[in-house]
Formats: C-alpha cells, structure tokens, sequence
C-alpha cells in the first residue's frame, strides 16, 4: 500500500503596501503599477516552475498571502496568482487560503473576488479602534475604514475573520486598550491575534525612542509625523501623545487580553492567538509544528525535508530571474539533527499544548526528557513547564518569561577544531 504523502502549506509573499508604518521592519515599499505588474509575472513564474516537482504532489494544508499588504494588488492579479497556484498544486476542499488585507484597500469589487474566488479565511490589519494611536504608528486607515472593510467582507461571504491588534503603542493606555479589545470582540471575529509593539531597529518608531540623531529623518517613512514629534521631544505633547506604556501597564494589557477574551469565548491556542473553537490558523501552526513549507516571492523563507532556504531580497533580481527556481535559492542548509530538535522545542512551546513528548522520541530515537534532562527539570520545579497527558507546556507563570525558556532549549554547539 503507498504511503500517504506528507502536506507541504504554501505561503505568497506581496512586498508592497500604500505607504511603510513607522514601525514595520518587514521587507516591504510602495511601488508603481509597472513594477507589481513585473513582480506578478515573476511570482507566477516561480510558482509554475514546480509543476513537475515532487511537493507538487504533496496535498497541501495551507496557503497564506502576506505581505506587506497583498490587497494593494487588483483583484485580476491576485486571480492569476491563484490559478497558478491551483494549476501547479494539489488543493482541496478542506485547504485553508488566507489572504491579508489592510483596511482602506479593499474595493467592493476585490472583496467580492477575495472572499468566493480567491480565499476562505481573511486576515484584516486593524492594531488599534484608536484614531490618534493609528496615526502614530503611520498606519493609513482609520477605526471607520476598518468597520467599512469589515462589513464589506462579510457581506461578500467570508465566515473566517481573523483581526490583527497591537499593544503596548505610543500613547496607548491600559483603558484605551480594552475599548480596542471589546470594539473588536463585539463585531464576532473568528481569530484574533494580539501582539505588543516590538521597536525595531532600523525604523522611525525605533529612532524616535532613541538617541540616533538625525538618522531617522532618512529612513524615509511616515516622515512628518517622526520630524514634528522629534522636535517636540521635551515637550508636555510629546509626553502626553507618545510616551510608551511602562512595564506595569503592559503587564496589565497583556493579562487582561487573555482574561477578557476566554471570557468572550476565545481560546489561547498558541502565545499571541486567539481563535473560536476549529478557526485556529493552520498555516501558523505549520510553522509551530514544524511542518513543512514553500515559500514564493521576494525573501521567502522555506523549509522542506529538513532544508531550509531563504529567496533573494533583491527585487531587480526576483523579477529578472531565470525561469529555474533554483537560481533565486539563497542560504541553503541542512539542518542538522540537533537544530531540529531544538525548533522542535522552541517552536513547539509556542503553542499552549506544548510539545508531544511521544512524537520527539519518534523522530529523534531520543526521549526530550533525556537530551533536555537539566532545563525540565529545572523549570518544573519553578512552575514554569509541566508534563501533562504527555505534553510538555508552558504554565501561565512560564509563558510571561518565555523567550528565556526558549534560550535555555539551545543546544551547546560542539567547537570547531
């Protein structure tokens, strides 16, 4: 009897968006119609070039079109991107599609196409219901043109909503975090991802909460709003409108998002999602489970087999590429069996359930309980992991200082002679 074969989720990288948030690091620019129209092209080429490769076989669990934001593209681009990939892989009924979307780009017209041709699950960038805590961070919408969206997505049919928020922004309080919370629960998404704000080195929003001189005025986004609060840095306004929540309040915000949303019916199933009960994101979980993935587009990053490999960021270079995949393969390696124990871990922890104690020991012909024997043991005892019906998991207490516990999974590395 043939064995089944293994599911592979695709993931669609669209490197534009209307203007850079002051916060996003993420390999992303506005760009011309001239040029998205080259990077379709180039992006269908890349993906027909697996038509007769073997994940072409492969069914396939997921596909997520991110960005950047992919509904900058026409609604005919975004088509021809996904008869593509219908044509070269094989989907079924049951293949979750996601798509991103910002609000303030999607016409009546694209969510029509989006929602009953194109994907089945929709993920909206809100970050906050907040007009002023918006404008701060550059984003282009406001709370209304979110709700419009909103609404225009449900009408044209899409029952899997998926809202993305963000705490911990300038001159966002513990109160003003709630009422973006409980705005958002009231409209009955089906996933909400809520993250906090992470400066990032490299942006505006990073030079402004850093003594970095006059070289924030050249990175070039969302440049007024980073020039007029710079220059009233001392001020009372700048203190008032952009000062950052302290430790305490982020605390709170984060704590309470867990409470309110349990409460409203919303279980944690990974550290920063939240989703009614069968509407978790299977493509993120491809990822947490290690499971294995192609990624198309300019920068992204795949891992098949055990081989990971990242495409050239060189958007002269993904459009002028040769009509062999291969050539626009960077950082190819093989992870070797140490790494992949320890991605199984650190990766695996993410998820509330934890990592399958039984499956480690199948893959690796290794108990976890023996390789990470000492951290275990010395984060049981601190409450920080536990074993339960043969998982283990964070606590509560564990997920607030879990970055550290992830370190602590990091394999010595045998010294080179």
């Amino acid at each position: 009897m043939e064995k089944a074969k293994k599911e592979l989720s695709l993931y669609i990288h669209i490197p534009f968006c209307v203007k850079k948030c002051s916060y996003c690091d993420f390999l992303s620019a506005p760009a011309d119609e001239a040029a998205k129209e080259e990077y379709v092209r180039a992006l269908i080429r890349e993906i027909g070039a697996y038509c007769d490769s073997d994940e072409a076989g492969r069914p396939i669990r997921s596909v997520f079109i991110g960005g950047g934001t992919p509904s900058v593209l026409s609604a005919h681009q975004l088509l021809r991107i996904m008869n593509e990939i219908r044509r070269t892989f094989s989907l079924h009924n049951n293949t979750e599609i996601s798509i991103e979307v910002n609000p303030g780009t999607v016409t009546e017209e694209l969510g029509d196409v989006l929602c009953k041709q194109i994907a089945n699950r929709i993920s909206i960038g809100l970050q906050s219901a907040n007009d002023d805590e918006l404008a701060r961070i550059g984003r282009i919408h406001t709370y209304d043109d979110f709700l419009k969206t909103y609404d225009s997505l449900r009408k044209s049919g899409c029952h899997n909503i998926n809202i993305d928020l963000m705490s911990a922004l300038p001159g966002q309080s513990v109160e003003s975090w709630l009422d973006s919370l409980h705005k958002v629960i009231s409209l009955g998404p089906e996933h909400i991802s809520a993250y906090s704000l992470i400066l990032e080195e490299g942006t505006p929003l990073y030079a402004l909460y850093h003594d970095v001189g006059s070289e924030g005025r050249t990175l070039g986004y969302n440049a007024e709003t980073y020039v007029n609060a710079k220059q009233n840095r001392s001020s009372s306004a700048f203190e008032r409108d952009w000062r950052l929540p302290d430790e305490e309040e982020d605390r709170k915000m984060y704590e309470l998002t867990g409470l309110i949303l349990a409460e409203n019916g919303y279980e944690r199933y990974e550290i920063s999602n939240y989703a009614r009960k069968g509407c978790e994101c299977r493509h993120n979980i491809t990822y947490w489970q290690r499971g294995d993935y192609l990624g198309f587009g300019l920068g992204a990053s795949s891992c098949v087999n055990d081989i990971r490999w990242k495409n050239t960021e060189s958007l002269h270079n993904y459009i002028n590429s040769l009509h062999n995949h291969a050539s626009l393969r960077k950082e190819i390696c093989r992870l070797s069996p140490q790494e992949q124990m320890e991605e199984t871990m650190f990766l695996g922890l993410r998820m509330m359930r934890g990592v399958r104690l039984d499956d480690f020991a199948k893959k690796f012909d290794k108990r976890a309980e023996d390789v990470y024997h000492d951290v275990i043991e010395r984060y049981v005892n601190l409450d920080l992991l536990r074993i339960r019906d043969g998982y283990l998991s964070l606590t509560a207490k564990g997920i607030d200082v879990s970055n550290t516990i992830f370190a602590d999974f990091l394999l010595d590395r045998p010294q080179e002679t």
